[in-house]
């Protein structure tokens, strides 16, 4: 699932195709309550939130510049990232992920919406957490977040086979990725469906 580093410059990312997540979500989500969709490209991360009636209003998505190849090319320089890459992307994307939560809250998005993705990565990582594959699964900021303290022990020596992740600065960078987002939109759970899950 996750490339080894060196990743490509170019963005290979396809269009999006918000009607089809919707239709993916329709089984799994609460009719009438509003979602937000997340959806991590390559070279940049989208925010789409959607209306309690299952429509995305024209102009509510938010770009972040961020990406997983983007934000890898700017900080790691290996497979694994050492302390200090680790640290110094945090503190970027921290600051990109504040300027898009205010941009989120400006937009009149509550705290409570559910957050939801199909990202095929984001699966991934919910598997490394411990989730067991089901059609739709449930990645807690918790579960993330021990997650993440492996990779930070992996940054600091640790064998990344010791810790069962794979040495790769995709996986490093969506998981950075997803965290900063995680605490500082803020969500305390990500939803996960895609066609491929069950």
């Amino acid at each position: 699932m996750f490339a080894r580093y060196p990743l490509p410059a170019t963005d290979g990312a396809t269009a999006l195709d918000t009607a089809c997540d919707l239709q993916l979500l329709q089984a799994h989500s609460v009719p009438g309550r509003p979602l937000t969709l997340l959806y991590l490209g390559p070279e940049r991360t989208l925010i789409v939130p959607v209306d309690p009636a299952g429509a995305a209003p024209h102009g509510a998505a938010i770009t972040l510049a961020l990406g997983t190849h983007k934000t890898a090319r700017a900080f790691f320089r290996r497979d694994i990232p050492t302390p200090l890459e680790l640290e110094n992307a945090i503190a970027s994307v921290e600051d990109e992920v504040y300027l898009a939560h205010r941009q989120y809250a400006a937009q009149g998005n509550a705290r409570g919406r559910a957050w939801w993705s199909t990202d095929a990565h984001l699966v991934a990582l919910a598997e490394l957490a411990g989730l067991p594959r089901a059609p739709a699964m449930l990645l807690t900021l918790d579960a993330m977040e021990r997650l993440f303290q492996r990779l930070a022990v992996v940054s600091e020596g640790r064998p990344a086979a010791s810790e069962g992740l794979p040495e790769s600065v995709e996986f490093a960078t969506t998981l950075l990725l997803l965290r900063e987002l995680m605490h500082h939109m803020p969500f305390a759970e990500l939803h996960l469906v895609g066609p491929s899950l069950g």
